[in-house]
């Protein structure tokens, strides 16, 4: 570009613009880049959906859960919530437990015996996976975690429902948090990216990939765990133990005091 051209007040104006743009655009590519380095995934590798599984998923969807979730997974009011943004996590989760398809409405769906294998329960994780997106199902080893972090992270965010060694509780409005001890790594995965019922989502940013796979390498090394003194009384500490001592020794003291008496 020659030096006259450059002087001419139009085509200044027309080149600070353009240059103005192309600056733009190269700072947004730039933070993108960041910002795509700097999120971390989730755990393991997401399951690549077959086109045969998403077919076969439709299918089983039409069958068992279209009368709740509706046509597009909207949802049905009053019968099912919608299903866009749940994420094929979330459905393995709730049909592989036997929360669904529900049996009834209620409080809270218990876990019970699936209606669906494994493989159909992946099916229909694909064929909502591929029309509502969310998160998807994790793979790989999902137990390598820190078991010492992985304790002091589930103390911290999982103990006030799951109880220290994550027997469950009771919460409020006739809800309760589960037991953790038929839990799969996958389902309590699963559990943590979509937040089942009561259960609050925890995000990357809450807790990252790594730090789920060691609350769940803390979670699988409950399941371990012997008794040694016996009777785990569900393994919560000396209080229930020493109420039992109190009502069962301290009633046969009494019955053994009036059987003497009575003899005597």
């Amino acid at each position: 570009m020659s030096t006259d051209r450059l002087r001419n007040p139009r085509l200044r104006g027309r080149f600070r613009r353009f240059s103005g743009l192309i600056v733009i655009g190269l700072a947004l590519g730039l933070i993108s880049g960041i910002y795509a380095l700097a999120t971390p995934g989730r755990g393991g590798t997401p399951a690549a959906a077959a086109p045969d599984d998403v077919t076969q998923g439709q299918r089983l969807y039409n069958q068992s859960c279209i009368s709740c979730h509706g046509r597009n997974l909207q949802g049905v009011p009053s019968q099912g919530p919608t299903l866009i943004g749940v994420g094929g996590a979330a459905v393995d989760f709730q049909v592989t437990t036997g929360r669904m398809p529900a049996p009834y409405q209620g409080a809270q769906v218990p876990r019970r015996k699936p209606l669906f294998d494994d493989e159909q329960a992946r099916q229909l994780a694909a064929y909502v996976q591929s029309i509502g997106g969310g998160p998807d199902i994790p793979t790989g080893s999902l137990a390598d975690g820190d078991l010492a972090r992985g304790g002091r992270l589930f103390r911290l965010n999982c103990a006030s429902c799951h109880n220290f060694v994550g027997e469950g509780g009771p919460l409020s409005s006739g809800k309760y948090a589960p037991a953790l001890s038929k839990a799969t790594p996958t389902q309590t995965y699963e559990a943590m990216l979509s937040g089942p019922e009561s259960m609050p989502v925890f995000g990357d940013n809450q807790l990252t990939p790594q730090e789920k796979l060691d609350i769940i390498s803390y979670v699988e090394s409950l399941k371990k765990e012997r008794d040694p003194g016996g009777f785990a009384i569900g393994r919560v500490g000396p209080v229930p133990e020493g109420l039992v001592i109190w009502l069962v020794g301290i009633g046969l003291v009494l019955i053994a005091t009036l059987w003497i008496g009575v003899k005597a």
